[in-house]
């Protein structure tokens, strides 16, 4: 790892003492068990339950992927406790009569509250700083360090993006898995230009990205594959014809990963289709919240200078930045009408990726010592904002 590596680390490591601190003074609620209790019967047993793939129904119109990730260091658990107990004696075993059996609701009084609340929230975390760190990988190979850090910094001391890390949530995981679906649809476009052996890794890769994201949220894989799709066609040139092939093999894999996901259950996996996750519309009310929350101010002005350098320097204006600029306006004003969540969250890195891409151009002027006073201020205005807010988003 060299230096830059080793800070991008640094803040990363900050991020997840950011969370953890906020995941320490939160309670346990009745929506974090259901999570649970939903994601440990689809990983032990599905329901029996004709049409429905849990006994929570039809998981409030969401995909699946929140509730495998939050019953999955649950089940883990059972099954280590269970394991154990197998080598005491039936008169020093804690768990006799294999009590452990029940869902999480029924036997929390026998894990403990404190291992449940870390056991939930922390996989969360840890797709967040995934996320993080594709982020900073991207800001960086497009921009350099400065571009890359600035990225990763508003990222890291966002209260937006910590409030949706530190608890289980399909939002987090569509945010993840629609960044990493767009530019992995670019680099697919790129290796096109290259021999055909270097495509299969990135097809497959592509595959496994719009996957897993339709897993998190239907809308966030439909909004992924069209963006996708346009973006390989201007990018590929002369090898536009083999475009709709492989986003079509990618559609069917990402068909066949959404189906493992609800262990192949076709009847649950049905309800992809009639669950009204697709449905949608636009509005403003997404934007109008992050704009009206004074800790996200700092971000704010970074992206208003980021707007007028773009639309007033011409060197701005390049793909690299207009890329994630476009996303933001594509996904910004997003509403869901049949279930709720949040669009515009899924927004947020590719914001961050902009200002770092315009602000690393500025940095290259004759007017570097301002902007990157600039650049300093920004974050330790948004660092002391977003640690304001903490206790704030412990609260909940």
């Amino acid at each position: 790892m060299g230096r830059a590596q080793r800070l991008a680390a640094v803040l990363l490591l900050v991020f997840l003492a950011e969370c953890c601190w906020v995941i320490s003074r939160q309670q346990v609620t009745s929506e974090d068990y259901r999570y649970a209790r939903c994601g440990r019967e689809m990983w032990e047993r599905p329901s029996p339950l004709a049409g429905y793939f849990t006994t929570c129904g039809n998981l409030n119109g969401e995909e699946t992927f929140g509730y495998r990730l939050a019953g999955f260091p649950l089940t883990v658990q059972r099954l280590v406790l269970l394991g154990a107990d197998k080598f005491r004696k039936p008169e020093n075993r804690l768990y006799s009569g294999g009590a452990l059996n029940g869902s999480n609701w029924e036997t929390r009084h026998q894990i403990g509250l404190g291992d449940v609340k870390w056991l939930m929230h922390l996989p969360f975390v840890l797709m967040a700083m995934w996320l993080g760190g594709g982020l900073w990988w991207v800001a960086r190979r497009l921009f350099g360090n400065e571009g890359g850090f600035l990225a990763l910094a508003l990222y890291v001391f966002s209260p937006e993006i910590i409030r949706y890390a530190v608890i289980p949530n399909n939002e987090v995981l569509a945010m993840w898995g629609l960044y990493g679906l767009v530019y992995t649809a670019i680099g697919v476009a790129h290796a096109m230009q290259g021999p055909q052996r270097k495509w299969r890794p990135r097809i497959a890769l592509l595959t496994l990205a719009l996957g897993l994201t339709a897993t998190a949220h239907l809308l966030a894989a439909m909004v992924g594959f069209v963006v996708s799709l346009v973006l390989m066609f201007y990018l590929a040139e002369r090898r536009r014809s083999a475009v709709l092939l492989i986003v079509t093999y990618a559609a069917i894999g990402a068909m066949l990963i959404d189906l493992a996901f609800y262990s192949f259950r076709l009847q649950a996996f049905t309800y992809v289709f009639t669950g009204g996750a697709g449905r949608f519309w636009f509005g403003v009310d997404g934007v109008r919240a992050f704009v009206r929350e004074p800790a996200n101010w700092p971000s704010l002005i970074a992206v208003a200078v980021a707007l007028v350098l773009y639309a007033g320097v011409r060197r701005s204006r390049y793909f690299g930045n207009t890329a994630p600029l476009v996303m933001v306006g594509v996904i910004g004003f997003l509403v869901t009408t049949q279930v709720w969540s949040s669009p515009w969250v899924w927004a947020l890195p590719f914001l961050f990726t902009f200002v770092g891409g315009v602000f690393a151009d500025a940095l290259e002027t004759r007017q570097r010592r301002l902007y990157l006073a600039m650049s300093g201020m920004v974050i330790v205005t948004q660092v002391l904002a977003c640690w304001a807010m903490l206790p704030g988003i412990a609260k909940g």
